[in-house]
């Protein structure tokens, strides 16, 4: 851990234990590292295939991660165990849930640390990725801080969801080029339409970095059953094709 920046205490032991073993056991590979900063504030925006993800990108990192949380697991022990690892609580109830998000998280950017988001919203719930949310362009715009694109490969297979125990399977990080998104965008921080621009252009290099298959969709909307995806693959589009004139015949 870089000794000029603060980091939580537990944060710190955990940081110097847990990497020897994740090397041992994960033999995460790992490209573009230089393009986190040295020092100042910076989003780490990740896709997010698995509960892993806040683990492994932390534990490859010199520098603390901060990730918010929601309020409600900040209770007991569990809240000693959060503040000191760098979670941040947020209210997400009401309202203002997402504004809330945004001001804590601009809280942390402004004291210069790196912060950790997922523009999904949510765990993949089938390995590909989703449609961003705009919060990690809006609180670029409102602070001026760069967002670093980060790719994740592989926790999937290594804690899928639903399983308890973690499976031994290799990890990849790939880290993208900063977008300096609000000397481009000035101005435009409450633009609906410059925050959909901005947040697909981050989506399409996340894209790029994993190699998943995008899918304009809202995961949350998928994974409540709001919204239904197909697999994609040819033998469904085959299966749909052969079915669409039997529909049509019955409709007339």
């Amino acid at each position: 851990m870089r000794t000029g920046e603060h980091a939580p205490p537990l944060y710190r032991t955990i940081h110097a234990v847990l990497p020897p073993i994740i090397n041992a056991l994960w033999r995460p590979w790992t490209e573009g590292y230089d393009n986190v900063p040295a020092d100042g504030p910076a989003i780490l925006a990740s896709n997010h295939l698995s509960f892993l993800d806040s683990v492994f990108l932390p534990a490859s990192l010199d520098r603390p991660v901060y990730y918010l949380g929601k309020s409600d697991y900040f209770n007991g022990w569990q809240r000693y165990f959060f503040e000191n690892v760098g979670v941040m609580p947020v209210a997400r109830q009401g309202g203002d849930a997402g504004e809330a998000s945004l001001r804590k998280g601009e809280e942390v950017l402004r004291a210069g640390h790196l912060l950790g988001i997922y523009p999904e919203g949510t765990r993949s719930p089938d390995g590909r990725l989703y449609r961003g949310k705009t919060g990690p362009v809006r609180l670029a715009l409102r602070t001026g801080a760069p967002i670093i694109p980060i790719g994740v490969v592989g926790t999937d297979d290594v804690l899928p969801v639903g399983a308890k125990v973690p499976r031994l399977a290799q990890v990849g990080i790939r880290v993208g080029r900063p977008l300096e998104l609000a000397a481009r965008y000035e101005g435009l921080a409450e633009d609906r339409f410059a925050l959909r621009s901005a947040t697909d252009e981050l989506m399409y290099e996340l894209m790029m970095l994993t190699g998943q298959e995008y899918v304009d969709e809202y995961a949350a909307k998928v994974k409540s059953g709001e919204v239904t995806i197909g697999s994609g693959d040819l033998e469904e589009l085959g299966g749909l094709l052969d079915a669409a004139p039997r529909e049509l015949q019955r409709a007339g």
